[in-house]
């Protein structure tokens, strides 16, 4: 710009200010404004309409600009400076970093205090001028230079993941004896897409009934199970004695050890090298939620419509209207023990022929309540509903991917 153009742009903008965003770039910006204007060139008439535009298009102070001026008349230039602090001289150098890097590998790195007595015996001890300037070390610099980077590209030490001690649940296999309300419980995820994850189903059987409950949430943390465990287990006609499940955090956690504490359930949780202490649920993960939902993504957002879908016909299907196998064990002519299976029932009827079950209902719930909802469609009529219903909702997902 000419100096008429900055008289003219500084009138008409007097209602306007600017700032600048960066630093560096004012100080370029200061720079070659003071370079194209001539400013070793200009009158003082001139030299105070650049200052004031500088200052307008800026931002910054009269003070300021004066001092980006005197700098750039002595330098030619107006850059921003770094300040450098002051520095000590390093008083172990690499040479000693290296001493130490073969004393801890012959020691197999003991604590700071014994090194600090061998380095003071290899140097006092036995003579050793090596060790001159380590023999007066500390035991806290001692630390201090395992930890830099000099020491490390010379030995790193790899140490094996420690198992952790979780005192939530118990480690064993519940013993249910016959009776329900002995759940086994896992969570299936449906799946990840350019690092997002999908929906999450939680499944929970019964380990005598195989009566079943599958729920969806969005997400598995701590706090967005704790409502949905609690709407799971008021799904179970009956009481619910026992929660078992794997060692995830998801369900070893003390937000789920209170929820089940405080309603009186067992928590128990796998074994190591045990993989059929929640093999139960492992299969009705395969032939129930694998079956029907499949492998393919699902986005977090759709939890809500499967929950939906879940609690209004899947979960009545399952436990109304589809027939189980009911293990029978077999003792063999050597002693192992084999299962069979001779008797396929719904989970209702599983629960309405075990002996005393008034005794294991909810409140004031009875069989003939149980027995009303069973045969208010007939198994044809429920799944037919089921799979319509399942339709519907896997066409509500539009970015679902089918063969």
């Amino acid at each position: 710009m000419s100096l008429d153009e900055i008289r003219v742009f500084l009138k008409a903008s007097e209602a306007v200010h600017f700032a600048g965003e960066k630093k560096e770039e004012v100080y370029a910006w200061v720079s070659e404004c003071l370079r194209e204007q001539n400013w070793d060139e200009l009158g003082r008439t001139a030299r105070g309409w650049v200052r004031r535009y500088m200052e307008k298009m800026t931002g910054l102070s009269r003070a300021q600009i004066t001092r980006l001026i005197t700098r750039y008349g002595e330098d030619g230039d107006v850059r921003v400076k770094r300040s450098r602090r002051h520095r000590f001289a390093p008083l172990y150098n690499h040479e000693d970093v290296a001493l130490l890097v073969s004393v801890d590998a012959a020691y197999e790195t003991l604590s700071g205090p014994a090194t600090q007595k061998i380095l003071q015996r290899q140097c006092y001890d036995f003579g050793d001028p090596h060790y001159d300037r380590l023999a007066r070390i500390s035991v806290a610099q001692i630390y201090r230079l395992r930890k830099s980077a000099g020491y490390r590209k010379q030995r790193v030490v790899y140490q094996c993941t420690r198992g952790v001690q979780v005192a939530i649940g118990q480690r064993r296999a519940p013993q249910p004896e016959g009776r329900p309300g002995y759940l086994r419980v896992d969570t299936v995820h449906q799946g990840d897409r350019d690092g997002v994850k999908g929906v999450y189903h939680i499944n929970a059987v019964d380990e005598v009934t195989q009566w079943e409950v599958v729920s969806a949430t969005a997400q598995i943390s701590e706090a967005a199970l704790k409502p949905l465990l609690e709407a799971m287990l008021r799904q179970f006609p009956f009481r619910v004695l026992g929660f078992h499940s794997d060692n995830g955090s998801e369900f070893i956690n003390h937000i789920v050890a209170e929820l089940l504490n405080k309603l009186l359930i067992e928590q128990t949780k796998s074994r190591p090298r045990h993989c059929n202490d929640n093999a139960l649920v492992e299969c009705k993960n395969g032939a129930v939620i694998r079956k029907h939902i499949g492998y393919g993504y699902i986005a977090a957002e759709h939890a809500p419509a499967m929950q939906s879908f879940y609690l209004q016909y899947f979960n009545p299907y399952l436990n109304f209207h589809r027939p189980c196998g009911v293990p029978e064990r077999v003792i063999d002519a050597k002693g192992k023990e084999r299962k069979r299976y001779r008797w396929y029932a719904t989970p209702f009827e599983i629960l309405r022929q075990l002996p005393g079950v008034a005794g294991y209902l909810k409140g004031d719930l009875t069989i003939q309540e149980l027995d009303g909802r069973s045969r208010r469609q007939t198994d044809m009529q429920a799944a037919s509903a089921m799979q319509a219903a399942k339709q519907k909702l896997f066409a509500s997902f539009p970015d679902r991917r089918t063969a």
